[in-house]
């Protein structure tokens, strides 16, 4: 296992399955863990509980600029350093083209792009000052090929990518490295779809969903050492659903 003791990573979404599962990942490799939560305080102190490493929670809007730089400001504090950050928090819901208004579009993005570019901005700026790190953002498969219903979340999460690579040379001379990951089909509590879980698993090469852990064994990877000269990428977690022909 990655040894990341003496670390400090700020998790954005913690108390939703992906983040949970990215958070377990960093605390079984040592990292002190800040938690991020939006409404679900309970899930994310549980989580904290449960980690045993030093870690909390913290709740934040980020939706809102403030709350972002306010977030990742009081992380650092508490931490006393801030090693990586990865940008988790987002949302994903159903709606079609049609009659969605400009306001649907920005519920979107302002959470799964415009928090990702506050927090990223905050973070590099301490990371700067302590002669590095890393961040990682979460974006998905989606971002590489659309979905019915999800042309806001497809257009965030290609966004995720491009700021990903796009800060990636920006902030690789302060020795800041900025990485994405793009999970598939993630299994997780609270996943209520029947249909599309058994058409995955159908034509999914590895056979089964992605597990939460896998997408943050390759977070861990990519705040660690190891990772010393992987910036500007964007890594697929999804057991090869990618690598299908389209036809």
């Amino acid at each position: 296992m990655i040894d990341l003791r003496g670390t400090a990573v700020l998790v954005t979404g913690a108390s939703g399955g992906v983040g949970s599962g990215i958070a377990r990942r960093f605390a079984a490799a040592g990292a002190a863990v800040v938690a991020h939560y939006h409404r679900d305080r309970v899930s994310a102190e549980e989580l904290v509980g449960s980690l045993g490493v030093r870690a909390v929670a913290l709740g934040a809007d980020l939706a809102m600029e403030a709350e972002c730089l306010r977030l990742v400001e009081e992380a650092a504090g508490w931490a006393g350093r801030l090693d990586a950050l990865v940008n988790c928090a987002g949302v994903q819901p159903d709606q079609a083209l049609a009659g969605m208004s400009l306001a649907d579009w920005r519920a979107v993005v302002d959470v799964n792009v415009a928090s990702v570019f506050a927090c990223t901005q905050a973070a590099a700026g301490i990371m700067a000052r302590q002669g590095g790190g890393s961040v990682t953002h979460v974006a998905s498969i989606q971002a590489h090929a659309p979905a019915e219903g999800h042309a806001h979340y497809c257009a965030s999460k290609a966004a995720v990518v491009m700021h990903a690579r796009s800060a990636a040379l920006e902030y690789g001379r302060v020795g800041v490295r900025v990485n994405s990951v793009s999970p598939g089909l993630v299994d997780r509590e609270g996943l209520d779809w029947e249909e599309g879980v058994r058409r995955w698993r159908e034509v999914v090469p590895l056979g089964e969903l992605v597990p939460a852990s896998a997408v943050g064994d390759v977070c861990v990877f990519l705040a660690s050492p190891m990772a010393a000269f992987v910036t500007g990428q964007d890594v697929c977690v999804d057991g090869g659903m990618t690598a299908r022909p389209p036809w």
